[in-house]
């Protein structure tokens, strides 16, 4: 009813007054409620989660009314916590809330979408050649090919339909396979957990057609490579309940309200019961609001603070005053007690390897890989033993792998010791020592390169009549600490205030500007609140500090604090690193789904960092040598300069993986051994020493080894992940790009010796780039091919993540929306028009795989003391001991899509498993065909159980998995005792008969089930807690020791300088002297370091386009700076900046605030290139993101392998992203240029949003 007659007929409203006047009943039209109960009504509430790597993993409730998603809420029926814990709800965060906007908004991807060029080009050839003959007819023409490469990133995109894009992606996908090889078919996804079924519709594609993987993990630099050298996991972590069993919680580097919103009240609940909160972060975060105490180091300076903290409980609960708990712990649980050789120096000695078995007469009694059998001394017989669970035990025998005090003999009891001391004998060991280098922006504590100190020692005779020192890993600690014990000489200091001493408290006050009393105070209570309460205490810690360049030494220096308080595996206590949602609970049930292993096996794996840093040509604008990092004990004449160099040997000597394999199709290289009369392995190994067989990596500017179709899906790699964005663009698109970074053959410095140089670098490397994603992203923008994806929302999928032990459901609330598909869906598609295509152009063939030396198999036996590179060493090639393994796959390319859409034989006849353990699934798959029934068309898959749907595929990943079936965990648990040789069954009995089923968790979340694949228990008593079994029951960790270690004695950790931690400064990446005062505007610049943290109004780059979010923020991209360096440069707040270096530039508005630190500047990551954002003065080119001035650095520590735990295994352990080292010019923008013209750049078209054409 109208307002008008509203005030008529309502002429007297006010009725009354009641509670003294401060309330009045009123008579008034209540018509306006019908439409506020309209807008909130709905017609059904459907359970789905966001997939968005953020690991919440909530349980959101989705309102449905007239078919579409009007808003979601926050489920609160998760299963209850015990009774002394807070229960896990409420759960969720603003920019969850804010998903629903998406789905109706204009930046939904509505229909198939294809580049303007590539579709005329496609479209012409079809009307004369067929699919794939149309495809090489456009990529074997270069004026063709640069034509539509050219244009990406600027715009031009074509309405197409699902038949004419699988079509092409097929049509490409058949030709490269066929004349270049699968293996340059690559896919990148990232983060399994959060949408574990659509990541695996597409790796399962691709691992069919023998097309390759990347990993994610490492690429992120969400992986800490210190995880798998302490302790031979990945990472395994507490769920965030665990912080309220804590008593004292330091969170370093970690923005807990921020970056984990869901969990953080367990953060503040704790604290009600009494525990100490203490934050440490360069800048003064959120969470430094909730702490006792807030330390605030300068950036990238971590591990000096570590190092101190771990100096001040060395001494006074290990040698002053004897903590009972950490000795004896430090003796069961970690490799203190462990002998290492010292080798003899012009001027002492220095560490060298663990002692081993093999070292010893007869073996110290041991048959079975006595090189892999570390020795200690034993107190009670006062001999040499060699302790069970060393990795020598887990392979060749049984029953002695496990971390009983027992010796790996006659299983006699021992007790060993920690330290020499006692013995009387003492020798000089150098140590290297790093934190006296100079560098322009961070301070240096002045001190000898190589500090000498004296080391308590036993002297013995080694099997070969050699005498040799050697000592405890205990006592080489107390001397890299620089702990005076009474031995003389000197480096060591007697108290914390000699700041001469690296590792004095005294000494990294000097480099973190971190008072010695607070260091001293936070250790001390820090370990006594551990000695108290046997080891509760915890550090929780976020991706900020592993993405250094010595992101293991910041690591290993945390970890160490723990090791030496007794914390890990203890409820309550131990390591919490959180980053991406990387926790897929179900792992083992989700691998041959995934990667196709019911079919073929073994898969094609990348490394992503090392492909990205090869292909994307980094490697050709490197200015960092090697040498700089380089132990001053090392012998720099043994080491080249160029990392590509160590990556390059890494590939050969079957350390790291390949993508592309070799310089020619592994296809041809079957059929050309066949026409040899030779086996495939034998004609590649003889070709590899004759030479006309070359790895890939060693030209990487050959046509021949170029990666040529990239799928991308789930991911926005080119506006989030992708480091070194901008070579990236230039070299793999071939598109216009930022790169202001001369080659290495312009600016003349040093090239590796193992790649071929060419002049000039190979651009457009990449054919067809095809992306999958529900909005049109950064990536969308620079692809070829965008395929729109259902949302969260509209799509049946699983999520999991290590916050929560449950597990979640994506769920289709509706059909997804105008032509979408789910991923399932469309690379089922794809898989049948690929099968269909490849009809007369591919048959079955045989595909030669090369698999590096593997983590958690036999091959990680392979080089028991370092091994070397075959082809420098002049020696031969053998496969599996110091070159990749060689397998020769079938595959039957018509019959794609039929594999792709059922259960392949090989887990009935392999069975299945994960991380070194295996078990039958017959059972399982007898229970699938019922479940999912049968195929019964006549074919490959005749008889098999169905996956036709995303549901079908989630219920394999829930039958086959000991984390949601009873029945299979306890095959799985039985399967690990084979090998320790103890009963683990326990541990899934009481839930045997439990079974999860994909409509149980639409239900409601359910906990998932214990699994030996993991370290911590799903129990009743206890919150998951990573390490808990193997402290409780003495499970080894995946080591050369079996044990946690201190210690890693690989010949390259050796020749780095990093068996033991240490402070490591920041490495020079020479990128800002290049360009800075080079390219004037007018304004005053400064060099700032580059940080790049998670945001507040974003999940990566999802939710920084979204209206809500940059409603509520300022809306665009923004970098923080602090006021003094402000000041220096003229920059108020808000005022535009250009952010830029010789790898690119980037425009933003400048928030000026003093809680940020001097000397660095921010930019919170991943707020992408298409909202709000002028053109770079500096370049000319609109400006980039956070990663458009970066560049990958290379680690060589990280690309070891066939060692242990240093063996390569997909995003387990290889070479990582890092970028935190690099440095900025920071200076206001003189014109903000929108580049909102109509011939934008000379390239013609109108710049302003136009509705997308629907022909060419």
């Amino acid at each position: 009813m109208s307002h008008l007659l509203d005030q008529l007929r309502f002429f007297k409203r006010k009725q009354g007054e009641f509670a003294n006047g401060h309330g009045e009943t009123r008579k008034e039209s209540r018509d306006w409620e019908n439409v506020y109960r309209s807008r909130w009504q709905y017609d059904k509430i459907v359970r789905s989660t966001h997939g968005v790597n953020c690991t919440g993993s909530c349980s959101w409730k989705i309102y449905v009314k007239n078919g579409l998603i009007t808003w979601e809420t926050q489920q609160t029926d998760y299963p209850r916590t015990r009774n002394d814990l807070p229960n896990h709800e409420p759960r969720g965060c603003p920019r969850g809330a804010s998903y629903s906007w998406y789905i109706y908004s204009a930046n939904r991807l509505k229909y198939p979408k294809v580049r303007k060029p590539l579709l005329k080009l496609w479209r012409e050839a079809r009307r004369s050649l067929a699919p794939v003959e149309a495809w090489a007819s456009i990529v074997s023409d270069p004026v063709k090919a640069e034509s539509y490469k050219s244009q990406r990133g600027m715009g031009g995109f074509v309405r197409s339909s699902w038949d004419e894009v699988n079509e092409i992606i097929a049509a490409a996908n058949v030709h490269t396979v066929k004349q270049h090889g699968p293996d340059r078919v690559v896919g990148f996804s990232p983060i399994p957990a959060m949408s574990m079924v659509s990541y695996a519709a597409g790796a399962r594609y691709l691992s069919l057609i023998g097309g390759v993987c990347l990993s994610f993990y490492d690429w992120y630099c969400d992986l800490p490579p210190a995880s798998p050298q302490v302790w031979g996991e990945q990472t395994d972590v507490p769920e965030s309940a665990d912080w309220y069993n804590s008593n004292y919680i330091i969170a370093w580097g970690s923005n807990v309200p921020q970056t984990r919103t869901p969990d953080a009240h367990f953060f503040t609940e704790v604290r009600y019961k009494g525990t100490k909160t203490v934050a440490i972060t360069p800048d003064y975060a959120e969470v430094a609001k909730l702490t006792d105490l807030w330390l605030n180091p300068k950036q990238g300076t971590d591990a000096a603070l570590a190092q101190a903290f771990s100096h001040v409980i060395f001494k006074e609960f290990h040698l002053d005053t004897r903590s009972d708990y950490f000795r004896d712990y430090a003796k069961k649980y970690t490799d203190l007690p462990m002998l290492v050789l010292l080798e003899e120096r012009a001027d002492g000695y220095s560490a060298d390897r663990f002692l081993r078995a093999s070292d010893l007469a007869d073996n110290l009694g041991q048959e079975n890989n006595p090189e892999w059998k570390t020795i200690a001394v034993d107190a009670i017989s006062a001999g040499l033993v060699s302790p069970q669970g060393a990795i020598g035990y887990r392979w060749g025998e049984k029953g002695k792998w496990n971390i009983e005090a027992r010796e790996g003999g006659e299983g006699r009891a021992i007790d060993l010791r920690l330290s020499l001391l006692d013995d009387g004998e003492a020798v000089e060991v150098a140590f290297p020592y790093f934190g006296g280098q100079y560098h322009e922006h961070f301070a240096a504590a002045p001190g000898d390169d190589i500090q000498l100190r004296r080391v308590p020692v036993r002297s013995l005779t080694l099997a070969d009549g050699r005498q040799a020192k050697v000592a405890t890993v205990f006592d080489l600690m107390a001397a890299n600490l620089g702990i005076d014990r009474g031995l003389g000489g000197s480096n060591v200091a007697s108290d914390y205030d000699d700041a001469s001493v690296p590792g004095t408290p005294a000494w990294q006050e000097q480099i973190t500007g971190v008072s010695r009393e607070r260091a001293i105070q936070v250790a001390r209570e820090f370990a006594d609140n551990a000695d108290k309460t046997h080891g509760r205490s915890m550090i929780i810690v976020g991706a900020a500090m592993n993405h250094w360049y010595h992101m293991d030494m910041n690591y290993r220096g945390l970890i160490n604090m723990l090791m030496l308080c007794g914390c890990v595996g203890q409820t309550g206590g131990g390591w919490a690193h959180y980053v991406g949602q990387e926790k897929l609970r179900p792992q083992c049930g989700w691998l041959p789904l995934a990667f196709g292993l019911d079919w073929s096996r073994p898969p094609r794996q990348m490394n992503g960092t090392s492909f990205f840093y090869n292909h994307s040509s980094q490697w050709r604008h490197e200015k960092m040598s090697i040498h700089e990092v380089l132990s001053p004990l090392a012998d720099k004449a043994q080491f080249p300069e160029h990392m590509l160099d160590y990556n390059i040997r890494a590939e050969r000597a079957g350390w790291l993986p390949s993508a592309p394999q070799l310089n020619r199709n592994p296809l041809q290289v079957t059929r050309d051994a066949a026409a040899a009369g030779m086996p495939a392995k034998d004609y590649v190994l003889k070709s590899l020493q004759d030479g006309s067989l070359r790895f890939a990596c060693e030209q990487p500017d050959n046509p021949a080894n170029f990666p040529r179709n990239m799928f991308i899906w789930r991911s926005n790699l080119l506006g989030s992940s992708g480091k070194g964005h901008e070579y990236m663009l230039k070299y793999l698109l071939g598109t216009r790009n930022g790169v202001m970074n001369e080659d290495l053959g312009k600016r003349g410095g040093f090239k590796p010796s193992e790649a071929e140089w060419v002049e000039e670098g190979a651009i457009g490397k990449l054919d067809l780039v095809t992306t999958l994603d529900f909005r049109m992203s950064s990536t969308c923008m620079y692809s070829d091919i965008v395929l729109p994806t259902a949302t969260w929302y509209e799509k049946d999928d699983m999520n999991t993540s290590d916050m929560h032990p449950f597990i979640h459901p994506l769920s289709a609330a509706i059909d997804p929306a105008w032509e979408a598909r789910s991923d399932w869906e469309i690379y089922k598609g794809i898989a049948k028009a690929f099968s269909a295509m490849s009809e007369g152009q591919l048959g079955v063939e045989q595909d030669l795989v090369t698999v590096p030396l593997l983590h958690d198999s036999p091959g990680e036996l392979a080089q028991p003391f370092g091994g070397s590179d075959w082809k420098t060493a002049g020696v031969a090639p053998v496969p599996g001991l110091n070159c990749p393994n060689m397998t020769v796959v079938e595959r039957d390319y018509p019959a794609t899509y039929k594999k792709f859409t059922s259960l392949g034989p090989l887990l009935d006849k392999l069975g299945n498993g994960g991380k070194g353990i295996n078990w039958n699934t017959e059972h399982e798959v007898e229970f699938l065909g019922e479940l999912n029934h049968t195929v019964r068309d006549e074919g490959v898959s005749q008889g098999r159980p169905k996956i036709e749907s995303a549901i079908d595929a989630a219920e394999v990943i829930l039958s086959l998995a000991p984390e949601t079936n009873g029945h299979v965990a306890v095959k799985a648990w039985a399967a690990l005792s084979e090998f320790t040789g103890r009963d683990h069954s326990h541990l899934a009995t009481p839930k045997e008969h439990e079974a999860i089923r994909f409509r149980d968790i639409q239900a409601q979340p359910r906990k998932i089930i214990s699994s030996p694949t993991w370290s911590g228990l799903e129990d009743e008593h206890v919150s998951y807690n990573a390490g808990y079994t193997n402290v409780h029951e003495y499970i080894p960790w995946r080591t050369i020791t079996g044990r946690q270690q201190f210690y890693q004695d690989h010949p390259w950790m050796q020749a780095f300088g990093e068996q033991l931690q240490s402070y490591r400064p920041p490495i020079n990446t020479r990128t800002v002297d290049y360009v800075k005062g080079k390219k004037p505007n007018g304004n005053p610049e400064i060099a700032l370091n580059w940080i790049t943290p998670h945001q507040k109004w974003g999940i990566h780059s999802t939710y920084s386009d979204n209206l809500i979010m940059l409603t509520l923020s300022r809306g665009g991209p923004i970098v923080w700076m602090s006021e003094v360096d402000a000041k220096k440069v003229g920059i108020e707040d808000n005022d535009w900046i250009e952010c830029f270096n010789a790898n690119g530039a980037l425009t933003a508005r400048a928030v000026v605030s003093q809680r940020v630190k001097e000397g660095m500047v921010m930019m919170y990551h991943a707020q992408e290139r298409i909202v709000n954002v002028p053109g770079a003065e500096s370049t000319k080119t609109r400006g980039g993101h956070h990663n458009s001035v970066t560049r990958v650095v290379l680690k060589p520590t990280h690309m070891i392998g066939g060692y242990a735990q240093q063996a390569y295994g997909f995003n387990y352990y290889g070479t990582v992203g890092c970028n935190r080292d690099e440095f900025v010019v920071v200076r206001k923008m003189s014109k903000v240029d929108w580049l909102d013209g109509t011939d934008v750049g000379g390239l013609g078209g109108d710049a302003l949003p136009q509705p997308l054409p629907k022909d060419i």
